[in-house]
């Protein structure tokens, strides 16, 4: 999905809000950051484990969207942007583990963006894709080295 500049300023301002929202609180007990983009009005909403809005911004192109591959590119968008800001979102003032996350309209979780933690790093799929291949050969040639 390409996104207009317009948008991925508005895709910035809202991870820009996160960042001032929760850079000069006390210590929060926030686990999950969620993104829930609403595809019937293109807005896309970001709020707490307490549903209190963050911050929301309507992205044009995210309107009458639908489906998997809706859902990929979203996913593939705002992790791009959260990437871009990590240094600030690793500095928020709220306790670790906290991760940002994609929801539906139920506001179940689609999938995680993001996860902010001081021991422990979230690798993308492309960096496990064969690694069960791998380890299942590496242990067929331990087991027959006898």
């Amino acid at each position: 999905m390409k996104l207009s500049n317009k948008s991925k300023v508005l895709i910035d301002q809202v991870v820009s809000d996160i960042v001032t929202h929760y850079s000069d609180l006390e210590d929060n007990v926030i686990t999950d950051i969620h993104f829930q983009p609403l595809f019937d009005s293109g807005e896309l909403k970001v709020f707490d484990d307490d549903d209190d809005v963050i911050s929301s911004a309507v992205i044009s192109e995210f309107e009458g969207l639908g489906g998997s591959d809706a859902v990929k590119d979203v996913c593939m968008i705002l992790r791009k942007a959260l990437d871009h800001r990590r240094k600030e979102l690793e500095n928020l003032v709220i306790l670790k583990p906290y991760s940002f996350v994609l929801v539906d309209e139920d506001k179940e979780t689609i999938e995680d963006l993001l996860l902010i933690d001081d021991d422990i790093v979230i690798a993308e799929d492309g960096l496990l894709q064969g690694l069960d291949e791998e380890l299942d050969d590496f242990l067929k040639k331990l087991l027959s080295e006898d």
